[in-house]
């Protein structure tokens, strides 16, 4: 006898005595809505893990067809509506990188980059979540939060806390971060009076049409000055764009391309990498030597006398 899903759900859920759960079919289609009242975050969690890994669901949360809702229940105050947090993914062209959109505005129109748990401590969210083992990064879009992972993790594993972090999060109304520490627009591509005409221009330029594009991806882009002698604009790639195997694509067949058409000052566009990335870069080129040289010397050792 087949199992529907709502059957599949509810029992992980009755270790909770106030958790109340059903799946909703969508009608005209397969998905199925996840609507859980007044859930704790690891009844969420919980709830979330059956959709994501369920074979009768799909198997691939939101990607597959699964939408997570979780319905507060407040309390009895006179004219309180019940809230609903919808959250969605969305893939990258990073596949160690997916886009989380939680429905409501997550910053008030800047970005914001969390490596480690050190820069995440202005941000409770951002801590919450870069203690979620396999997350190597937590980025902070207008609309959206992306999260980047360790490869050798899967997003099977990771989706279910991911939610839970922030349903539980969005759902309180909490701040994104701490007391004093209060969040800025974009500056980096902010004119000032001190610019010249062509770096005016660029700016303007990477403001209304490059980031845009790259904020959909997942990622963001932050101008870090341009060569007026060699032409040459410098940015650095954040987000989903950091480590994407694309990113050389993106800055020369689309930035470069662009700012070289409206601005004929510009020459060059080059990516601007932090001290941890020159690192890793080094330490990768030397593990490929290694590789080659033993792989030379394993033909030399296999080469009949």
């Amino acid at each position: 006898m087949s199992r529907t899903p709502s059957s599949i759900v509810r029992p992980l859920l009755a270790s909770s005595s106030r958790a109340q759960a059903q799946l909703h079919p969508v009608a005209g289609s397969s998905r199925h809505v996840l609507v859980a009242r007044s859930l704790t975050s690891s009844a969420v969690a919980r709830a979330a893990r059956v959709a994501v890994t369920s074979p009768r669901l799909g198997g691939g949360g939101i990607a597959r067809g699964v939408d997570f809702r979780r319905r507060m229940t407040p309390a009895p105050v006179f004219g309180q509506q019940r809230r609903t947090m919808f959250i969605q993914t969305e893939t990258t062209p990073n596949e160690a990188s997916l886009k989380f959109i939680p429905g409501v505005p997550v910053t008030s129109g800047g970005t914001h980059e969390f490596l480690d748990l050190r820069s995440a401590l202005p941000s409770p969210l951002a801590t919450r979540l870069l203690t979620v083992d396999g997350l190597t990064g937590v980025f902070f879009g207008p609309d959206f939060v992306t999260c980047s992972k360790d490869e050798s993790f899967s997003w099977s594993i990771l989706k279910p806390e991911i939610f839970a972090v922030l349903m539980e999060h969005f759902s309180s109304g909490a701040p994104l971060f701490r007391d004093g520490q209060e969040e800025s627009g974009a500056e980096d591509t902010r004119v000032l009076e001190s610019d010249s005409e062509i770096v005016a221009m660029i700016k303007e330029l990477l403001e209304t049409r490059v980031r845009p594009a790259i904020q959909e991806d997942g990622g963001d882009i932050e101008y870090r000055g341009f060569e007026e002698g060699s032409g040459i604009v410098k940015l650095k790639l954040k987000g989903s764009c950091r480590g994407c195997s694309s990113s050389s694509v993106t800055l020369k067949n689309g930035i470069e391309r662009m700012l070289m058409h409206y601005v004929p000052e510009v020459q060059s566009v080059e990516q601007v990498l932090d001290e941890e990335e020159l690192i890793a870069l080094d330490e990768f080129a030397k593990f490929e030597a290694r590789l080659e040289k033993k792989q030379q010397q394993e033909a030399k050792s296999g080469k009949p006398e």
